[in-house]
């Protein structure tokens, strides 16, 4: 009781502040020293938000302020859209904390759902309105609960894509490792052969957005990367996805998982690791858009004991920066998004830096955070960039970040659908 009467105060002031801040409707009017809008970056301008929309954006000298609008304004401050998370597993959490066998086994989807709700959160805080969510690893359609909990109000959060169970070759993904007796919750969907038309639509009128397979899956003799549906099985998930109006997205590391991904209709292809010169130029001839989820990879070999800067670099890591070298070289069109669940929620600009780091301009990187995502997604009409008819979807954050990509960690303000959920 003596503890609950110290946090009683914390949790009515986090309520109250929710209730204060999350209030739509307002007239908007929004200066910064700069304004990046999905694709350039200006000065001097100004944005007017009415209810949830973007009502005019361009130089300040031809935006009249409304009598009775909300002024906002930051020092040293850019204004951008809302930030676009490509990757992430919100019904997850950092491996270092706990396994991914030891979540999908012997967590309750329950206790998962309400762990995302932090999640979900702490993601918004950090200026990422927009989530594509790539499976609920185990838990079932605890992500298209999630997002229903966002769109009626009942949790605030990010706007939420989600791929609900995701499907895998039978045999082929995990957990592993425990007697045949034993009945084990796997991290997605077995199908094989025209079972896959069945599974696909049972997925959709669960609730996936996106219908997410795994091309390819450490499940080889020797436990190296191998590819699992085929190219027919690929093409009947995309033609069936697509009569439902989803788009179909494929995890892929070798090069015959990515290419058969590629050519059966996969919109995205999600980690690379193996993408070859002949690979990304097949990916840019389909216009498949790539998440090579960087943070992922350096994550998981920290969490394995390298010490970045002070250890020698992994092989893994080498051959990443190889391949994301290839793709930009290609041509092909790189989304932002990092696999986080893998790591940290609310981290989610650990994507964004390394992108930086391996050779990525800034503002290139901005953009695949916002308008490149956007348009991947098909909610280029929606969000992701600053102009009329958009939803209000706006962070402030200080700094430049097309300068100093780190500068979009340094979030002040945070706008989804015209309702304001941050104002340091």
């Amino acid at each position: 009781m003596k503890y609950m009467r110290k946090l009683l105060p914390t949790l009515l002031t986090l309520v109250a502040s929710l209730t204060l801040t999350a209030q739509s409707g307002q007239l908007y009017y929004i200066t910064a020293e700069r304004v990046f809008d999905g694709e350039q970056m200006h000065t001097g301008w100004a944005v007017l938000v009415k209810e949830d929309q973007i009502l005019a954006a361009g130089p300040a000298a031809g935006i009249q302020v409304p009598a009775g609008a909300i002024r906002v304004d930051k020092p040293n401050s850019t204004l951008l859209p809302g930030l676009i998370e490509g990757h992430a597993h919100l019904l997850l959490y950092p491996y270092n904390i706990k396994s991914w066998d030891d979540q999908v086994t012997k967590e309750t989807d329950a206790y998962r759902t309400i762990r995302a709700t932090t999640h979900a959160w702490k993601t918004l805080q950090a200026g990422f309105t927009t989530v594509r969510d790539l499976g609920s690893e185990g838990a079932g359609y605890a992500d298209v609960a999630l997002k229903k909990a966002v769109d009626d109000g009942v949790i605030p959060g990010p706007r939420l894509l989600v791929a609900g169970r995701a499907i895998v070759a039978t045999g082929s993904y995990g957990p592993k490792g425990f007697d045949s007796d034993s009945k084990i919750m796997l991290g997605a969907e077995e199908a094989d052969g025209n079972e896959v038309i069945r599974v696909t639509r049972d997925q959709m009128g669960q609730g996936a957005d996106i219908i997410k397979i795994y091309a390819d899956y450490r499940y080889g003799p020797k436990g190296e990367t191998r590819e699992t549906f085929s190219l027919e099985e690929i093409q009947l998930m995309a033609r069936t996805a697509g009569s439902g109006g989803r788009p179909l997205v494929a995890h892929a590391s070798s090069v015959t998982g990515m290419q058969r991904a590629i050519l059966g209709g996969a919109e995205t292809i999600e980690h690379g690791d193996a993408l070859d010169e002949e690979t990304a130029l097949l990916m840019k001839k389909h216009k498949v858009v790539f998440y090579p989820t960087l943070a992922a990879g350096e994550s998981i070999s920290r969490y394995r004991g390298w010490q970045k800067g002070k250890t020698p670099e992994p092989a893994r890591i080498t051959e990443k920066k190889k391949n994301f070298r290839i793709a930009m070289a290609s041509g092909v069109t790189i989304g932002m998004g990092g696999d986080v669940g893998v790591y940290a929620h609310g981290d989610n600009a650990l994507e964004m830096e390394l992108m930086v780091e391996y050779g990525m301009k800034p503002i290139d990187v901005l953009k695949a955070a916002t308008s490149v995502n956007a348009r991947a997604f098909h909610l280029e009409g929606l969000t992701g960039s600053i102009r009329p008819g958009l939803k209000a979807d706006l962070i402030l954050v200080t700094g430049d970040p097309s300068h100093n990509i780190s500068d979009c960690r340094k979030v002040k303000w945070v706008m989804k659908d015209g309702v304001v959920y941050r104002n340091d």
